[in-house]
């Protein structure tokens, strides 16, 4: 069975990165970029719809 992941991306410093979606706060939440510690709503950090789906889904 092949784990879920959720991709982020930051808006501030464009660093990619993944993570488990039940590693990741809710949605709503806010989130730390771990290279430029920009803070933002977990949201804005998914790349895709799709990742956004799935963190809602799993997380």
């Amino acid at each position: 069975m092949e784990e879920a992941y959720v991709r982020l991306l930051c808006p501030e410093c464009n660093k990619e990165w993944q993570e488990p979606p039940g590693e990741l706060p809710e949605s709503q939440r806010v989130l730390h970029c771990p290279n430029c510690h920009a803070s933002r709503r977990v949201s804005e950090f998914t790349r895709t719809e799709h990742d956004l789906r799935t963190l809602k889904q799993f997380g």
